[in-house]
């Protein structure tokens, strides 16, 4: 399943968790994608992967 969101193209973030004594380990970071109805501009609807901060913005419109 692929995490990246289809309009700005948001993508997990990797990098380490670092404890008090400096041993790091893996970590990764999600985006907060939602399956929503957005509509095209060509008149119809389409299920698409979008973060929550491209909904927001208003970067789509949401199908009714």
């Amino acid at each position: 399943m692929s995490r990246i969101c289809e309009i700005c193209g948001k993508r997990p973030l990797k990098g380490h968790n670092v404890s008090h004594a400096h041993n790091k380990t893996k970590k990764i970071s999600y985006p907060n994608l939602q399956k929503i109805r957005i509509l095209q501009p060509s008149g119809g609807a389409k299920r698409m992967k979008v973060c929550t901060r491209c909904i927001r913005a208003n970067k789509i419109a949401k199908a009714p």
